[in-house]
């Protein structure tokens, strides 16, 4: 059975199912295996998130983002100033552009604004794929392809799009990658990550790259702004409710944002803004503070490719929940008898368990949890009995349970901070979190955890002001919506 519609892809990762048949790796016998009880039972002590524990998780979080607002360097969090002083209005009208680029694929996406009264009229993206050659060349030939591609979308704009006379098309450059920023519109590559290894960029203005090739292919834009995803899915989000204050990303990575005042900053003295507020980009991934860590999340820490660094996202988010649980569930067949005497030696492969193999196992509600023995069997090459299977999902509901209720209390960490700098002016209104990302979008049960852990912590009356909104997409048009807002044009409102 194909078990894609039973839990869609989370972030980049998607099912990929080979039908039943005979495994192709042996199995090794074993004999004088112990029960796997006490190994449950230590996983779930280690994991366990009662209420001081995500209260500590939350004051760090809070304590953190103040050390980072204060001086480079003096947290885990970078605390990023993104420039970001205009925040849509709804006002905005005419035709804006996006490029998102933050993986393996690129999208453009326009928009056409129609001002308070009819918001956005219309909307139309395309997806391109990145050849893998270009994910190691020269940064000339990755942004030339890329300015093609803008150029080609750009050919078929028509209809309801309509650009006013003697305008630049502007756009928006959602760029997903390790920046510093230096303006709204320009910001240096520090380093290629997700599997790029670009030549002639690390040290250069992005933006300058992309112009630089616009201008060689043929494409007569302007980029007015350049944001990451979370401070695009804010801008989106905001755009439709003025109460968005947080913006958080939860699916393969993880990352977060929120609008902080400028006086708020001691690192930045003498910044003005046009209203006194801009949007800070936490990178939070990088928290570690007071987390709950098993043996199995430092040993995974210790195989990747950035040890020691990434600790909340490892924590978390959609890349790494999979491959926690199959480590678990690898120590169970090892040293315990979850498969009886057999042992998997399939399950020894890292990152072979996804999360939404995980996620999927968790919707199975059958009597005889079919579906979990299918990804058990398809993923480990095991006939897994109903005692094993419900210890599987008893190991991915522990995972998921602790990242979810991790993520909530991070959340609250952002929103104490707001709340203590603006007395009383966060929890005693409706203040909305917009949330967007595979892991959150799909993992009902991960979503339960993560509201669960909010409520818990800002106490009923309070979290019925806190609204936390899914925001599909936010980032894409979002920055063409922050491309409006620090138009060069006055708009005619």
């Amino acid at each position: 059975m194909s078990l894609a519609a039973t839990c869609p892809a989370v972030g980049s990762f998607y099912l990929s199912r080979s039908p039943r048949g005979t495994p192709r790796f042996k199995m090794a016998v074993r004999s004088g295996a112990l029960s796997v009880a006490p190994i449950l039972t230590n996983l779930q002590k280690d994991c366990a998130t009662p209420l001081p524990v995500l209260r500590h998780v939350a004051d760090a979080m809070e304590a953190d983002m103040l050390a980072g607002l204060a001086v480079d360097g003096g947290s885990d969090l970078k605390m990023i100033l993104s420039y970001v002083d205009s925040l849509p209005s709804g006002n905005e009208k005419g035709l804006f552009y996006a490029l998102d680029l933050g993986g393996t694929n690129f999208r453009v996406l326009r928009v056409q604004l129609g001002g308070k009264e009819e918001r956005v009229i219309a909307t139309e993206f395309e997806q391109v794929s990145i050849p893998q050659d270009l994910m190691f060349g020269t940064s000339e030939k990755l942004f030339d392809f890329i300015a093609s591609g803008l150029a080609e979308f750009a050919l078929k704009e028509g209809g309801k799009f309509h650009l006013p006379p003697g305008r630049l098309r502007e756009i928006g450059f959602t760029f997903s990658f390790p920046v510093k920023q230096t303006s709204i519109d320009s910001g240096i590559l520090i380093k290629w990550t997700k599997g790029f290894a670009v030549s002639g960029t690390a040290g250069r203005d992005v933006v300058a790259c992309l112009n630089e090739a616009m201008k060689r292919q043929g494409v007569n834009m302007r980029v007015s702004a350049l944001v990451n995803d979370a401070v695009g899915t804010l801008a989106g989000a905001r755009y439709w409710d003025n109460d968005i204050m947080v913006a958080v990303i939860l699916g393969t990575g993880t990352n977060a944002c929120y609008v902080e005042r400028l006086d708020a900053i001691p690192k930045l003295q003498g910044q003005i803004s046009s209203n006194g507020k801009t949007i800070i980009n936490t990178e939070w991934g990088a928290f570690s503070t007071g987390l709950p860590l098993t043996v199995y999340d430092r040993e995974m820490d210790d195989a990747s490719i950035n040890p020691g660094e990434q600790i909340f996202e490892k924590t978390i988010s959609g890349m790494y929940l999979g491959e926690i649980v199959r480590r678990v569930l690898l120590k169970m067949a090892k040293d315990g008898d979850l498969f009886g005497s057999s042992f998997p030696e399939k399950l020894a492969t890292p990152f072979v368990l996804s999360t939404p193999d995980i996620c999927a196992m968790q919707q199975d509600n059958s009597s005889d949890l079919q579906a979990v023995g299918s990804i058990l069997y398809d993923v480990a090459g095991v006939e897994a009995n109903l005692r094993a299977r419900k210890i599987v999902v008893e190991v991915c509901d522990t995972i998921v349970k602790r990242g979810g209720r991790l993520a909530g209390a991070g959340i609250v960490g952002i929103l104490q901070k707001m709340e203590e700098d603006s007395k009383g002016l966060i929890f005693g209104k409706r203040t909305v979190v917009a949330m967007d990302g595979g892991l959150y979008e799909n993992y009902p049960q991960y979503r339960g955890y993560l509201q669960d852990a909010v409520t818990e912590l800002l106490g009923s009356d309070i979290s019925k002001n806190v609204v936390i909104e899914h925001s599909k997409d936010g980032s894409g048009i979002g920055a063409a919506l922050l491309a409006a807002a620090n138009s060069k044009y006055e708009h005619d409102f």
